[in-house]
């Protein structure tokens, strides 16, 4: 009878839980991907999707996504009304206008031309400006990153914002609940707080809170700001990679973030005083108005701040726009290559029509399902004439796309379903030649030092590799 009781208790389970999947409407393969789960792994499966399968955020906090969403979009469309005269000029490719026109209305933030936009690809220079920025401050200095500790340079940031409270500026930091969990629980943190230094933690967890939000969504977001005028944004998490995460042997971690100046640096802010807003329970604030000129004539950018709030499919949709749109070029760099069948199909379409596409990531990753699944798409860009290179150089952590060598999208996204539907995430799209050519030439140096897999090659791999790419690709798009 037990046994009896068990196995009904168990199909009613899948039963129940398989027409939830169903009427969710999610991409074919995600919710093929959770009916595998729920059915192949008894109860197991069941607790699993309880606990990931659905991006629960918890009520009270879709209540404040809400309300500081109608306060950030007011202010959207008052700061694109004050930056008008900060428009493209004849720079601007019009090949790119689909996809400036898509990020505009999921975005909400029009192309503009910043003051000055400057890449860095080094650790030491990229702390030598911003520790000089922040001891320049005059007014507020406001840090997003996913993941922050205190090892090496890092520590100099703490010291400059440490420096800048004495002076009268408002210092703030935002550090995600799982990812900076140490940093916020850790003495520096707490010496901060007492020198005035304001913390928050984004997306909090804990037992109660996991009942009703979900914990693995995360604010994946890197963005540093000053004053108003200044903002840094990339794939740099707040470390030293120097020190960071050296036990995973897989190497230094390779990053680059972008300094820009003017009013793509404002747009910066107000995400992050939506997201300060959304975490601590106060009002939006708007950012100060930015000193950049009024009739700026540089570089072209477009800030689209992504996740599972009220439009999840948004970053993916433009993606799947600017991937349409190349007409002789895509170069991607990537950690995490799990792509979903929309975009794989739109990589593949854009290698057999001739554009030339090149995908680069790291030989070794710290997640080791995510590169079998990675490796189970391989077969298919190979086939269809697209290059894929492993980065030997450490583990390649630059999230960057370059299309026609015009337009790029630089940030925090990866391609990936966690990046995709999942994660907060920040992205520049950047519209300017120049740019395009710097970052370009980036992606070609991790080229060089990078292998290029081939086709015949790779086929001769053992079958046992390829039953367990095959495996986690069945689960690729949870990953």
């Amino acid at each position: 009878m037990i046994s009896i009781l068990i196995l009904a208790g168990h199909w009613l389970i899948i039963v129940l839980l398989s027409l939830r999947v169903v009427t969710r409407r999610w991409p074919v393969g995600v919710s093929s991907a959770w009916l595998v789960v729920i059915i192949s792994v008894p109860f197991v499966g069941a607790g699993l999707y309880l606990l990931f399968g659905e991006k629960r955020l918890g009520r009270r906090r879709w209540g404040r996504m809400r309300s500081v969403a109608r306060a950030f979009m007011a202010w959207q469309s008052e700061w694109a009304s004050a930056t008008a005269g900060a428009t493209v000029d004849t720079g601007f490719d019009p090949a790119a206008a689909p996809v400036a026109g898509l990020a505009e209305a999921l975005f909400g933030f029009p192309v503009r031309c910043a003051d000055s936009i400057q890449l860095f690809d080094a650790s030491d220079r990229l702390f030598d400006a911003l520790l000089a920025d922040i001891d320049a401050a005059t007014s507020r200095c406001n840090l997003s990153f996913y993941i922050w500790e205190e090892q090496g340079r890092a520590r100099e940031v703490i010291g400059a914002l440490l420096r800048a409270t004495t002076r009268g500026v408002r210092c703030r930091i935002l550090c995600d609940a799982v990812g900076s969990k140490s940093f916020l629980a850790g003495a520096e943190a707490q010496r901060m707080r007492e020198a005035g230094i304001e913390i928050r933690a984004a997306l909090p967890t804990g037992l109660f809170s996991t009942l009703s939000s979900r914990v693995d969504l995360r604010n994946h977001r890197k963005i540093a700001t000053i004053d108003s005028r200044i903002a840094y944004s990339g794939s740099y998490n707040l470390v030293d990679p120097r020190y960071f995460r050296q036990a995973a042997a897989v190497g230094d971690w390779v990053d680059a973030m972008v300094r820009v100046s003017g009013a793509a640096s404002a747009a910066l802010d107000g995400v992050f005083e939506s997201d300060w807003a959304i975490e601590s329970g106060a009002a939006f604030v708007a950012p100060a108005r930015s000193s950049g000129a009024a009739d700026a004539r540089g570089p072209a950018i477009q800030v689209a701040a992504s996740g599972p709030g009220l439009k999840p499919e948004a970053i993916r949709q433009l993606l799947l726009t600017a991937i349409y749109g190349a007409r002789e070029e895509i170069i991607i760099t990537t950690p995490y290559f799990v792509p979903d069948d929309s975009i794989l199909l739109a990589l593949r379409s854009a290698a057999e029509r001739g554009i030339s596409v090149t995908i680069v990531v790291p030989a070794r990753n710290d997640s080791m399902l995510v590169r079998f699944a990675s490796a189970a798409c391989y077969d298919d860009l190979l086939q269809a004439g697209a290059r894929i290179a492993e980065y030997a150089g450490g583990l390649l952590h630059t999230k960057s796309i370059t299309i026609d060598r015009r337009t790029s999208i630089f940030g925090s996204v990866n391609v990936d379903m966690r990046s995709l539907w999942l994660n907060f995430e920040i992205s520049l799209l950047v519209y300017d030649g120049d740019f395009s050519a710097g970052l370009r030439r980036l992606q070609l140096d991790y080229l060089e030092r990078s292998a290029s897999i081939d086709l015949e090659s790779w086929r001769a791999r053992p079958r046992a590799r390829k039953f367990l790419e095959d495996l986690c690709r069945l689960i690729g798009p949870l990953l």
